[in-house]
């Protein structure tokens, strides 16, 4: 024999109900957060990760071309001052 209490199984069915709606709550409010950043991402201007490595890799060959220069600077310098050494004293001597 089992005795039942309403008082009991209607708070049962209560709390059964709202255990339900927050669950609903949840997922709605999950959804939402997941669409509002989808909306607020989507104005900005990213790049892809293939364009990001073809500029990184324009970037390291110009780099490497910038150091060609110098070295070749410096040794076309080490030259101008090797035919006229009175050239280079004259220039910072001027200033």
């Amino acid at each position: 024999m089992q005795s039942e209490n309403p008082l009991i199984a209607d708070f049962v069915k209560l709390l059964n109900g709202a255990a339900g709606t927050f669950a609903g709550m949840s997922r709605e409010a999950g959804a939402t957060a997941r669409e509002k950043l989808r909306e607020a991402m989507g104005g900005l201007d990213f790049v892809s990760r293939e364009e990001f490595d073809a500029v990184k890799e324009m970037a390291v060959t110009a780099r490497e071309e910038v150091d060609a220069l110098k070295e070749r600077l410096a040794a076309l310098e080490g030259k101008t001052t090797a035919v006229d050494p009175g050239a280079a004293a004259s220039d910072t001597a001027v200033g």
